[in-house]
């Protein structure tokens, strides 16, 4: 989904010194972070190590940096009912310096529809006070103290940032004003029912270091100009993505030297491929070469004082569709403060005269309010459903502005990312039942029980509802975490009928303690989903879940069945795979269950919702594939570090997993031979060799000969192949054109030199022996100094490049080329290999890739493997933390995006609980929470189709009775029949999977021994597998002709068969 974040306002300032060169002037409006404390900016002192382990994911959302600058900030949270619970388990599990929670009240019923740290028995105790033992187990780096007393000036001066949750506007004021006079960051949150309110004073000069936290983007050159401004062309392989006002620097730029190692200059894009810098008439001509990259400049930015910002506020839109909003609610939020100043309380739920009384205030409000800021028009029936739901407290509106809020608390510590720039304004009125008349007020009242908060904005008829439930979770990580305590405090599956079913086959591992708070130091190595299910019953202890390890996908649906599928009343998947999203999205499709689908990618997330019948489903359209890497890339010309990890990552994978998983088949599997012979392309002889190295040519016996191999593969990957492939292509090669072959994206690289004191090439060695032992079952060694000894006597083989050895340069050519395959080398390699009857009890041990554990030489091997090949070709190393990141594949994760979210998420649950039938009542959302931006769409209805007049969505089906009237199952000759009778229509193919059971050209033997068997039987005999027990009906699908011989799309086939 392409998203433009909203503009917002900047106050921009530049150094007034003079620029030292033609192309230093654009770099005025730089900043450079100070190195003391500014604006309430901590001063950083004795910086703690991080604890990379726990943190990884956020690092990687963060970076280091602005981990440190958090990891010296105290923020005082006031205000501990739902939503300032939920912005301190969000910061703390963040990894601030210390928390301190402030309330001066005591827990009511109606604080435990969202508030998650308090319990029935706690009804009457300081709120504060009770949330500081359990939030303190969030992390053990983060202390956690309780205040109740007032917030006078000298408490408050004690922190970097002050949140204040819940809070009346008078005192707002008051502590804005403190804050905003001496440097202290400051964040207002509030929630009423469906609406929401965030604002942020960040003071009057706030250094911003990073606004997107996107990586800094890169290009190749191909040309500059001698110009005023000068032009630059980038090689046409990609755009180049950046954008007008953008920073870069050059880097490797022949010729035109005086633009290496200059400050960054400001651009202006002329195209995709094409931008202008500064006047560079005087600098010396282009040659060839060089590297583009994009700054990240630090920039100061303003804030209004919250008096000001009342008067005058800017706004952050949430949702486009309501763009009229904001400016309502600031009155409206206003009003509010009034009407509990007056009563001492909100206004009662849905109840009339509360409701004319906060509409006059309103227009009183509106009337004193500047110009800029009243409304010709103010919204009266807003305000009216304002004053209506005010006195609610929902659980889903609390985690979505708490992950918001949070999310800003962070901002403020460490200067990453954009702020809110005022205020924000978020309302999920969708979330009301269609028929708003049925909701009363006597509906609505309070019954002083846990779900009094929720009950006064949806009334009892939904509570019990809710309660009746019957959900199944996919995933117990960060995202299934929130899912279950948003769960718990709704009362999802809390009454008798009701029940909650979460899945996850993972154990608990230390990373995910940062965000999936469910978890303590305690639950590492135990199941996620027995652990969460025990979490969450602390929680509500009303909650009736049961946990399962089994993967949701074919091979369990023997345990999620019909009856297990048709039990259920919806699907909330939290997975990090596509396929098994796309799996759970197809069972919803045929059970016809709602879906809630979701996901997060640091500080971006989505949320889809799937309602039978009047959406599509989540399979209907996927992002692009993503961009691979060309493989003639990989193996001769890489041009990035991210190509030489994924080089590192194969050759991981090509030496110590493939070749023992094929020697192990070769071993005890009588026709692995056969199937391998029957491999397209060179594969046979690529596996066959790969089985004769392991077991003859390779074999090692002892921990010197795994040194040894070590140490000759260390020569043949970074000296001898490398020696070749400059044999093949001098570094004077010329293209048929007459270009430099080794220009571009063609980096010419040199052959390293083996040296025993230099710590990378020892790394590599030590990492590739102790893998190649643990492959071979033998024990290895962390003895550096030993190993240094074993090397001195290995003696490595010289090598000579050798002419006739063919290098692909694209993979075209690659593809282009003659895949033949010499069967007398084939018979060679047979004949060589020694007979498994030869090796009794022999086997070799696959290692799996695991990035997490620093003791198993796996991230050592990578980094070490990727730095040496990075060398080779002159790239800039990377580091470990980097690495892993890259061939780990990790997905960046922060449990504030995670918390707001599954917000979002549970308003759906909401609308599909009570049945709502239109599709602009639903929303699809998009955030980054980076920038901040928010994108809400309704979702796509289900793409419509048709056949003879009949029209049918993905949500249709033909549904077909096996069994018949006598008691004998339908044959293939009936069930062709039948349609042709019933729906007019002929069947010209008809599958099951990947089983193909008829098609009109199929021989005609083989036709007149199906056409009388029963349909289950043929289904038997083509996929030779067995009907399970469980089975009670086939997915069939077809491809027909119309009456009018013409190939039309048709529904799949449910056929039943008991």
């Amino acid at each position: 989904m392409a998203c433009l974040p909203p503009s917002k306002k900047l106050c921009v300032f530049g150094p007034d010194s003079k620029p030292s060169s033609p192309c230093a002037s654009a770099y005025s409006v730089m900043f450079r972070v100070p190195s003391g404390p500014t604006s309430g900016m901590p001063k950083r002192g004795s910086e703690a190590d991080i604890d990379e382990g726990l943190y990884s994911r956020q690092l990687y959302v963060l970076g280091h940096e602005a981990m440190k600058h958090l990891q010296t900030s105290s923020v005082l949270v006031s205000g501990l009912r739902g939503l300032g619970v939920e912005i301190a388990k969000n910061i703390i599990l963040a990894g601030v310096k210390a928390v301190t929670l402030h309330d001066r009240g005591t827990a009511e019923w109606s604080d435990l529809s969202s508030q998650f740290y308090l319990r029935e028995e706690d009804v009457g105790k300081n709120r504060a006070e009770v949330s500081q033992p359990r939030l303190a187990e969030l992390n053990s780096y983060v202390p956690v103290s309780a205040y109740t007393g007032a917030l006078v000036e000298d408490f408050l001066s004690g922190f970097q940032v002050v949140v204040l949750t819940n809070t009346p506007l008078e005192e707002q004021l008051q502590v804005g004003a403190f804050c905003h006079s001496h440097g202290i960051k400051l964040v207002v949150a509030d929630t009423r029912g469906l609406f929401g309110q965030l604002f942020c004073d960040f003071g009057e000069e706030m250094i911003l270091t990073d606004s997107n936290g996107e990586q800094p983007l890169s290009a190749m050159v191909s040309m500059v100009t001698r110009d005023s401004p000068g032009v630059v062309t980038c090689l046409d392989e990609a755009r180049h993505g950046f954008e007008s006002g953008d920073f870069v620097s050059f880097t490797e730029v022949q010729g035109m030297n005086e633009l290496n190692g200059t400050c960054p200059m400001q651009i202006e894009v002329l195209g995709p491929y094409t931008f202008s810098i500064c006047d560079t008439s005087s600098f010396s001509d282009y040659t060839c070469g060089g590297i583009v990259s994009q700054v990240k400049v630090p920039k100061k930015i303003s804030f209004k004082s919250l008096p000001a910002a009342l008067a005058e506020p800017d706004f952050v839109v949430t949702d486009f569709a309501k763009s009229f909003r904001p400016a309502q609610l600031h009155i409206g939020f206003q009003a509010l403060h009034q009407f509990c100043a007056l009563h001492g309380r909100s206004p009662r739920p849905h109840n009339e005269e509360d409701a004319a009384e906060l509409v006059t205030l309103a227009q009183t409000v509106n009337a004193h309010a500047l110009l800029a800021v009243q409304q010709d028009n103010l919204d009266v029936e807003l305000i009216r459903t304002l004053a209506y739901v005010a006195a609610g407290d929902l659980a889903p509106i609390n985690a979505f502005i708490g992950g918001l809020a949070a999310q800003e608390v962070m901002k403020a510590c460490s200067g990453k990312f954009m702020p809110v720039m005022q205020w924000l304004y978020f309302d999920a009125l969708e979330c009301l039942p269609e028929d708003q008349e049925a909701l009363t007020e006597d509906k609505c009242l309070p019954c002083r029980n846990r779900y009094d908060g929720q009950v006064a904005v949806f009334g009892s008829d939904l509570q019990e509802k809710l309660g009746r439930q019957n959900y199944l979770l996919v995933g117990a990580g960060a995202i299934g975490c929130e899912l279950l305590k948003n769960f718990a405090m709704i009362g999802l599956g809390c009454g008798e009928r009701g029940a909650v079913t979460v899945t996850d086959m993972d154990i608990i591992e230390k990373s995910n303690l940062n965000r999936q708070f469910l978890f303590r130091p305690w639950d590492v190595t135990k199941l996620k989903s027995d652990t969460a299910a025990a979490a969450v019953r602390q929680l509500n202890p009303h909650i009736r879940v049961m946990s399962r390890q089994d993967r949701v996908g074919p091979d369990t649906e023997h345990i999620y069945d019909d009856d297990f599928f048709q039990n259920l009343d919806g699907v909330a998947s939290a997975l990090d795979s596509v396929d098994a999203r796309m799996y759970v999205d197809r069972r919803c499709v045929f059970y016809r269950k709602p879906l809630l689908e979701s996901g997060t990618w640091g500080t971006k997330g989505n949320v889809q919702v799937v309602i039978p019948f009047l959406t599509e489903s989540y399979s209907s359209s996927q992002d692009p594939p993503e961009k691979r890497i060309p493989i003639c890339t990989l193996k001769n010309f890489p041009n990035a570090v991210e190509h030489t990890l994924q080089w590192a990552r194969d050759e991981f994978e090509g030496l110590f997993k493939h070749p023992a998983e094929n020697v192990n088949q070769y071993l005890i599997d009588s026709k692995f031979m056969e199937r391998t012979l029957r491999l397209a392309g060179t594969q046979p002889l690529e596996v066959l060799e790969a089985v004769q190295r392991s077991l003859v040519l390779q074999r090692p016996h002892t921990w010197a000969d795994c040194v040894t191999w070590a140490c000759r593969h260390w020569h043949t990957q970074y000296s001898s192949n490398i020696q070749q492939l400059l044999h093949n292509f001098p570094p004077d090669q010329l293209t048929s054109s007459g270009a430099p072959f080794w220009s571009g994206p063609k980096r010419c690289p040199h052959p390293l030199t083996f040296d025993i004191n230099n710590s990378l090439h020892l790394d590599y060695v030590m990492a590739a022996a102790n893998l190649f032992a643990q492959s071979y079952g033998l024990l290895g060694s962390r003895d550096r100094a030993g190993v240094a000894i074993l090397l001195q006597s290995v003696k490595v083989p010289e090598f000579t490049p050798k002419s006739g050895i063919k290098i692909h340069v694209s993979d075209q050519e690659l593809q282009s080329a003659e895949a033949s395959v010499d069967d007398t080398r084939l018979q060679e390699l047979k004949a060589m290999l020694p007979s498994p009857e030869t090796l009794p009890g022999f086997k070799m041990y696959p290692i799996n890739f695991e990035k997490d554990d620093d003791s198993n030489f796996h991230m050592d091997f990578i980094v070490a493997a990727s730095n040496l090949r990075a060398e080779n070709y002159n790239i800039p190393p990377a580091d470990r933390h980097k690495s892993k990141l890259v061939a780990g594949r990790i997905i960046p994760a922060i449990a504030t995006t995670s918390a707001a979210i599954v917000g979002l998420v549970c308003l759906e649950l909401y609308k599909v609980v009570q049945g709502h039938q239109q599709l602009e009542s639903y929303k699809n959302s998009f955030i980054n929470l980076a920038l901040p931006f928010f994108s809400f769409s309704e979702p796509l209805a289900a793409p419509r189709h048709q056949y003879s007049n009949q029209e049918w969505t993905l949500w249709d089906r033909f549904e077909v009775q096996g069994l018949q009237s006598n008691g004998e199952e339908m044959t293939l000759r009936q069930f062709l029949n039948y349609f042709k009778r019933e729906h007019k229509l002929e069947i010209t193919m008809l599958s099951q999977g990947v089983s193909l059971l008829y098609s009109f050209f199929m021989p005609a033997s083989r036709l007149k021994e199906r056409l009388d068997q029963p349909m289950t039987e043929i289904v038997s005999r083509v996929s030779k597998r067995k009907l399970g027990q469980h089975v009670r009906a086939l997915v069939l699908e077809m491809c027909c002709n119309n009456e009018s011989g013409e190939d039309v799309e048709v529904p799949y086939v449910r056929y039943t068969i008991c």
